[in-house]
């Protein structure tokens, strides 16, 4: 799958996890760790990514191993509107094409109005 198709896979896909979490009453603007999986074939793959999103500080990235499967768990601290959250699941996509990584997508806990 090219980049670009992954970049609107991706889109459509943080669009109705967004349309979820609006449901459920989320402040979009209100900022909270958000999850983002990137799965990897290999410890060396994981390594690798996981190194370069933290020398670059583009997130806390943890080396995550699971019955012999490997992925990377970067966490950022953000508001998720929806340009916001979509630019960065974008680059996580472009970061996991470009160490041959699979994007697993992001995840948060809703923040609702109080």
């Amino acid at each position: 799958m090219s980049v670009v198709e992954t970049l609107m896979e991706t889109a459509k896909a943080d669009t109705d996890l967004l349309r979820t979490l609006d449901s459920q009453g989320d402040n979009f603007a209100t900022p909270r760790d958000v999850d983002f999986l990137l799965r990897a074939p290999s410890k060396e793959k994981a390594e690798i990514a996981s190194g370069f999103i933290n020398d670059y500080q583009f997130g806390a990235a943890t080396l995550q191993e699971q019955d012999g499967q490997y992925s990377v768990l970067v966490v950022i601290n953000m508001a998720i509107q929806q340009q916001a959250i979509l630019s960065v699941s974008g680059f996580m996509g472009c970061v996991c094409a470009l160490f041959g990584l699979d994007y697993d997508g992001w995840g948060c806990v809703a923040q609702v109005y109080s």
